[in-house]
């Protein structure tokens, strides 16, 4: 059939005489790891937690009775030792080994939001999905907190020298007193909230994710980090609100933990279910090393 074109057909270079061609920007690509929650959405964590705290509440108040029992052993047992020069970092390494020890908890809000009911066993003797990979996970962290207190030692020497702890009684005035000791607190904490905000990036979601998926210990810390670093707003929000439940607990004693840690325990798992989102079972390139079937 012939073409009932009559003008000069057109050139080989469709970039001839000027003509430049259309360019169409890409479609915007959803970011299934940013569903872009308000900050507010924060506080709505902090209440569905003391709601599960509160439904069957023994179990969970005995699980924070428990983590309590252990803070207080633990620092008897630092000063019987008379390494109480590691107190401090102790304490604010907490921030690493909290989400580990703090499974049971996910698992009974998991139970609840499917309809079951939970005892303290089940809490107690939780098994993830992933089986072993949560004990690779609690050996990374646990190395990343005996960092975290060797990098506190040797900043203590840089300002004060290879001389011994002068002892809790003390360590107040000469941090407060001394121009060694504002210098120690700014460096300190400028070191420490660095390996705070890492710590807390990579483990706040992992462990849940290691009791309801099938993964390894590594991707699990990974999406962490990414889902914290794609919903930065509301994880700065949860953030502050984990570390202000924290100094109140340390305010009482440690007491506060009984009620703080199931709370915040539960919270977390809301958002990392709100976070997370479905279908991520199916997501086999975010895994490193296991691939589901």
């Amino acid at each position: 059939m012939l073409s009932d074109r009559t003008g000069a057909p057109p050139p080989d270079n469709p970039h001839a005489g000027g003509m430049i061609p259309e360019v169409v920007p890409p479609l915007p690509r959803e970011n299934p790891r940013a569903p872009n929650l308000p900050w507010q959405t924060a506080f709505d964590w902090l209440r569905w937690g003391w709601r599960d705290m509160w439904t069957n509440p023994v179990p969970s108040l005995i699980y924070g009775l428990g983590v309590f029992a252990l803070s207080a052993f633990i620092v008897w047992f630092l000063f019987e030792l008379e390494l109480d020069y590691i107190l401090f970092p102790a304490l604010a390494g907490f921030m690493i080994v909290g989400p580990m020890i703090a499974g049971g908890l996910y698992e009974k809000s998991r139970r609840l939001q499917e309809g079951e009911r939970i005892g303290l066993g089940t809490m107690i003797f939780v098994r993830p999905r992933s089986r072993y990979s949560a004990f690779y996970m609690g050996v990374l962290l646990l190395g990343l907190f005996l960092l975290w207190n060797r990098a506190a030692v040797l900043i203590y020497a840089l300002f004060f020298g290879l001389v011994p702890f002068p002892g809790t009684e003390e360590i107040l005035p000469m941090l407060f007193l001394t121009w060694e000791g504002w210098g120690l607190l700014l460096v300190g904490g400028a070191v420490g909230a660095l390996f705070a905000a890492f710590s807390f990036a990579i483990s706040v979601f992992a462990m849940p994710m290691l009791i309801e998926e099938e993964t390894d210990a590594m991707s699990a810390l990974g999406i962490s980090m990414a889902i914290v670093w794609n919903n930065l707003r509301v994880m700065l929000a949860w953030g502050a609100i984990v570390l202000a439940l924290f100094l109140v607990s340390v305010a009482t004693l440690g007491l506060g933990m009984i009620l703080v840690f199931p709370v915040l325990g539960h919270g977390t798992w809301h958002a990392y279910r709100a976070l997370r989102g479905p279908g991520h079972e199916g997501r086999e390139s975010e895994r490193m090393f296991i691939q589901p079937a």
